[in-house]
């Protein structure tokens, strides 16, 4: 992402008086919060359940903050909404930490998947190719304290030196390009064997695809299977594969892209019956779509720049087969928005979290909590940033993250609702 240009006059106050609350709202917060059986346990408690998922949110936009100037941050917020007992103070670490552990990480999970949702319009700079909504799938990783909890849930990566210092945990999301906000996430340990890597995390997301998305995905999350499971949805797909993908001619087509088929990796490649789904696919027949699947395929190479050492060959394939409806020159500019989704994650991980930073929780449950409580915040931002810039009819990139940050932090009176 593109860290440069300003936020200013008019942009500024509606960045500043919007703040989070219009993302996520009061009364999404109790249906999360009901659904996950978590509702208050006795009337007049000072940290109600929805409090307490506001209170997870404010971790991630004070992550320098310890519990009890955050909650006093918070605090100052309910008494300008009329919403603190005069009588209360406020809570200890202690009590707020076991507010923490009886709201659990099942409401801010639902919540997030209840109002994460794209955020761009037509009017948005970035945000659409032809009639389709530019999304990508990619993942992270946070380092998590290095409890015994943590270390047996998450694992840590080992390197020559032997285990790594900080368990890790792996996020997997889906983000609108143009507004780099997610609104699909899995999240699971990073170095915990079978089914917890990034291509298994996001088989699960794939059913939230859309019929009008284009997603974009690199070559590590290609794979029979997930591109199946990906495409059998309905969306468009322009995903990388590496070079060794076997891509077969089928048709050159006018715009230097050509008609190409995918075959099971389960039919023998020196088989007759691949052999057979070959020829069907060069007449053009109909294919069984658990065996073999028509595609259109890409390739070009980036220059040669700074610090890569010689040129990049980019192999694309795409579900879109009709090249009038998109070409190849404009399929291969839009995959590298792509890259929207990496500064999206940087901002989190630096702007959010703090470079270097690891997460506060001991314990498994609330490092989920807390990662969900940070997704959401991430949204909140993104989604306010994306609708000030569209409406000052300038490309959400302009917006610096972290001064926007610094403003909704000055102006976190409005920010939580009561």
């Amino acid at each position: 992402m593109t860290q440069t240009g300003v936020v200013g006059g008019r942009l500024t106050d509606q960045v500043s008086l919007g703040v989070l609350a219009s993302w996520v709202p009061r009364d999404a917060v109790e249906d999360a919060v009901a659904a996950a059986g978590k509702g208050a346990r006795r009337a007049g408690g000072k940290l109600p359940p929805h409090v307490m998922v506001y209170f997870v949110m404010a971790l991630a936009l004070f992550a320098d903050e310890d519990y009890e100037e955050v909650a006093a941050r918070l605090a100052g917020t309910l008494q300008g909404w009329g919403c603190w007992d005069d009588g209360w103070e406020v809570p200890t670490s202690g009590g707020i930490c076991q507010a923490r552990q009886r709201l659990g990480a099942e409401p801010l999970e639902a919540l997030f998947g209840q109002v994460a949702a794209p955020v761009a319009d037509l009017d948005t700079a970035g945000a659409f190719v032809g009639g389709w909504r530019l999304m990508s799938v990619d993942g992270m990783e946070w380092d998590v304290p290095d409890s015994a909890a943590n270390r047996a849930a998450f694992g840590s990566k080992a390197g020559p030196a032997g285990p790594g210092a900080f368990p890790k945990v792996r996020v997997v999301s889906i983000s609108e390009c143009g507004s780099h906000a997610a609104v699909a996430a899995a999240v699971g340990p990073a170095a915990g064997g079978k089914g917890s890597g990034e291509q298994a995390l996001a088989r699960g997301l794939y059913r939230r695809l859309e019929q009008d998305w284009l997603l974009l995905a690199d070559r590590n999350f290609y794979g029979w299977k997930d591109w199946c499971a990906a495409a059998g949805t309905g969306a468009a797909l322009l995903w990388r594969v590496r070079s060794n993908v076997a891509l077969p001619v089928l048709e050159p087509l006018g715009d230097g892209s050509w008609r190409s088929v995918l075959v099971s990796p389960r039919i023998d490649p020196r088989s007759a019956a691949r052999r057979g789904l070959l020829a069907a696919a060069g007449r053009g027949e109909d294919l069984d779509e658990d065996q073999a699947r028509y595609v259109r395929a890409i390739e070009y190479q980036v220059p040669d720049r700074d610090g890569h050492g010689k040129d990049e060959r980019i192999i694309l394939i795409t579900t879109i087969t009709d090249w009038r409806a998109a070409p190849a020159a404009e399929l291969a500019q839009a995959y590298h928005q792509r890259w929207e989704h990496e500064g999206g994650n940087a901002q989190l991980k630096t702007y959010l979290r703090g470079p270097g930073r690891i997460l506060r929780s001991q314990s498994p449950a609330m490092a989920e909590q807390e990662i969900w409580g940070y997704l959401l915040t991430h949204y909140a931002i993104s989604a306010l940033t994306c609708a000030a810039a569209t409406a000052a009819g300038i490309d959400p990139d302009r917006v610096k993250f972290k001064r926007t940050v610094r403003i909704i932090r000055r102006a976190i009176g409005p920010a939580f609702p009561p």
